[in-house]
């Protein structure tokens, strides 16, 4: 019972101040799944980042399906994935309501604006911590020859990214295994 809360407040509190949706939400999943509850390692959170991106659908439902499941089975599922969600879907209806009556507001137009750093800022720091992940385990070389061939296919070949993802598994399974 006590995971159940844990796991709904957990993903509540993420996905509440996660402006911007599921890239946002990330870092503050990560702190909720990896530091404060050991629900995963900081390896396992990025293997599942890594999978969950190579599937279609938003990434904050597939982490709190997944580490729901771990945690509670289908209930935990059915609580992470609803506190994932309903927050969103009460906010969407009262906050389009309101910026739409006050969209031409100076203070609306900065709330919007200035928070765009600190959410750059938590997307870096999901990053580097997924590169200090990569690099210990995959070493330096190998990752940023694996960074710049996905650079490379999605920024200049205009790849899917989803296939880059997909490429990579293939990479990884055959000359990691």
């Amino acid at each position: 019972m006590m995971d159940w809360w844990q796991l709904f407040v957990s993903f509540f509190l993420a996905n509440v101040f996660g402006y911007g949706g599921g890239p946002s939400s990330i870092p503050l999943m990560y702190q909720e799944i990896v530091p404060n509850h050991a629900w995963m390692t900081s390896s396992e959170f990025s293997n599942m980042l890594a999978l969950g991106n190579a599937l279609p659908g938003p990434i904050a439902t597939k982490i709190a399906a997944y580490v729901g499941f771990q945690i509670g089975g289908w209930v935990g599922v059915l609580i992470a994935v609803g506190a994932t969600v309903v927050p969103s879907i009460i906010a969407l209806i009262i906050l389009l309501n309101i910026l739409h009556k006050y969209k031409q507001s100076p203070v609306i137009k900065g709330m919007t604006l200035l928070v765009q750093p600190v959410i750059a800022i938590m997307m870096v720091l999901v990053t580097w911590s997924s590169l200090v992940e990569s690099t210990k385990t995959i070493g330096y070389l190998q990752f940023f020859g694996i960074a710049a061939v996905a650079f490379y296919l999605i920024q200049k070949r205009k790849i899917h990214p989803a296939f880059v993802i997909v490429a990579g598994f293939v990479y990884g399974g055959i000359f990691l295994s």
